[in-house]
């Protein structure tokens, strides 16, 4: 748990420093899609987007530690978590205010954990099976191939869209991850599951960056915390056994659920461009996404 906490600090700190860094690069022009495979290039040439990626790295090693001791579910609903430690991590560093709704929301999300943390048995035995392997590199290469199609829709269901296909491409490397049992060059490489984690986490990169640079923010980073929990949980639980200590699943199925919610809540810290502008205003400007629509729009002072 300990690991999936620490990844969950790496990327919520990452998160930040590659929205930055997507929103200050030049879109581009060519296929008319939401999705710029080249929009990668020109952003590794931003320091933040560098420093985020080796961010990512270390969120990631300590993910795989992680998953190989805890239920795919404990381990989803801690990087859900990287919300809050944004949120947090903005106020001191880019003198952002929280409302009480969102203090309340990471005060919300540590406590589903430490339910999840007290409820939480160990990993399922199960290593899945050769149809499931190659059921996650089918959905790997669906989600690839449906980045294209969601970038071709309306703003706010685009980003919507995007964030969700880059949760489900992340869920991808977390179920792929359980699917590899032997670390061993030969089997490796002859695991379908091996090719699933690489084209998933390809993706999910993908997609969520054309989604923090082309749309709300706010409703990318939700769409990515529902398709990166709730399937893999829902994977681990049927095909991988994993379950709680004994007669604690209520305590935690309540925390897994207050952990996603309060995650939710706090969607908009993935609003970096928004946040970093409220810190060159000082300490009394508010952060504001980007979002637009009933659920999106804010009144300025």
């Amino acid at each position: 748990m300990f690991c999936a906490l620490g990844s969950a600090v790496c990327f919520g700190t990452a998160s930040v420093l590659q929205a930055v860094a997507a929103r200050a690069t030049a879109p581009g022009t060519g296929s008319g899609s939401g999705v710029d495979p080249r929009l990668l290039l020109r952003v590794l040439r931003q320091w933040r987007y560098l420093l985020g990626l080796a961010l990512d790295g270390c969120g990631f090693l300590l993910e795989l530690v992680a998953l190989r001791s805890l239920p795919i579910y404990a381990v989803g609903a801690a990087l859900a978590a990287s919300l809050a430690v944004t949120a947090v991590v903005a106020v001191p560093l880019l003198h952002v205010r929280l409302s009480r709704a969102e203090w309340t929301a990471v005060a919300v999300v540590c406590g589903g954990l430490a339910m999840l943390g007290l409820a939480s048995g160990a990993e399922g035995k199960g290593t899945g099976s050769t149809g499931l392997r190659f059921g996650v590199l089918a959905v790997a290469l669906a989600i690839l191939a449906s980045g294209a199609l969601a970038g071709r829709l309306p703003d706010r269901a685009r980003a919507a869209a995007l964030g969700l296909g880059a949760g489900f491409g992340f869920g991808v490397v977390e179920v792929a991850v359980r699917l590899i049992p032997d670390l061993s060059p030969a089997p490796l490489l002859s695991n379908p599951a091996t090719y699933a984690l690489l084209i998933g986490g390809g993706a999910a990169f993908l997609l969520l960056t054309s989604a923090l640079q082309r749309g709300s923010v706010t409703a990318a980073t939700a769409g990515m915390v529902i398709g990166e929990t709730l399937g893999p949980a829902l994977i681990g639980i049927v095909w991988l056994g994993d379950r709680t200590r004994a007669g604690l699943a209520p305590l935690g199925f309540a925390g897994f659920a207050l952990a996603v919610l309060g995650a939710l809540a706090l969607a908009r810290f993935g609003e970096a461009p928004e946040v970093a502008g409220a810190a060159a205003g000082g300490p009394d400007s508010a952060a504001e996404p980007a979002a637009s629509g009933p659920r999106g729009a804010r009144e300025h002072p």
